[in-house]
């Protein structure tokens, strides 16, 4: 089993957090896990990346020239990754924020959730970013919503610990509510 996958979006929207939680839900289930973060010195309102990589063997190195997976929340991580995906990559993308025609890569496949205004309805733009972890699980197949639910006791510090509903909400919508672009 191997998974790796780039996150990216605006300081703020939670993408570390996201894939933190990721490599959190890899631990729960004994994989190896790398999680690697990027972001720019201005950090809220900057960009932030991370690079996850989630194996059953040993990994390698964290660093992903060619992601399988992406995770993008903005227009200029749309413009700066779209062109290192694979081949055959799957990527999620927050139509909230970034507008569909952007996903005209024809050998990679976009699936777009409005995840900023889903997180907006549940009441808390916070969790944008669990939203787009729901949707990713479900078009990975990476883990189920029971084994990422299980995982957040861990992933999110006691004193969030109130937000667990909320953050398992969000996790359930945008695994229902993604669709193919």
């Amino acid at each position: 089993m191997y998974f790796d996958c780039v996150m990216a979006g605006f300081g703020g929207q939670g993408i570390l957090s996201a894939g933190m939680i990721l490599a959190h839900m890899a631990v729960s289930q004994d994989l190896n896990v790398t999680w690697f973060p990027s972001y720019g010195a201005e950090q809220r309102g900057g960009t932030a990346n991370c690079a996850v990589v989630i194996s059953d063997e040993e990994i390698g190195s964290p660093v992903i020239p060619n992601p399988k997976y992406g995770f993008i929340m903005n227009y200029p991580s749309m413009v700066k990754f779209k062109p290192r995906f694979e081949k055959g990559a799957i990527v999620v993308v927050d139509t909230s924020l970034v507008d569909k025609n952007e996903c005209d890569r024809s050998d990679v496949t976009f699936y777009g959730i409005n995840a900023s205004e889903i997180a907006q309805k549940i009441g808390n733009t916070k969790i944008a970013n669990m939203v787009m972890i729901g949707a990713l699980l479900k078009v990975s197949g990476l883990f189920t919503l029971e084994t990422a639910n299980e995982a957040l006791v861990h992933a999110i510090p006691k004193k969030y610990h109130n937000m667990l509903d909320v953050n398992r909400q969000a996790l359930r919508e945008g695994f229902e509510a993604v669709e193919k672009i």
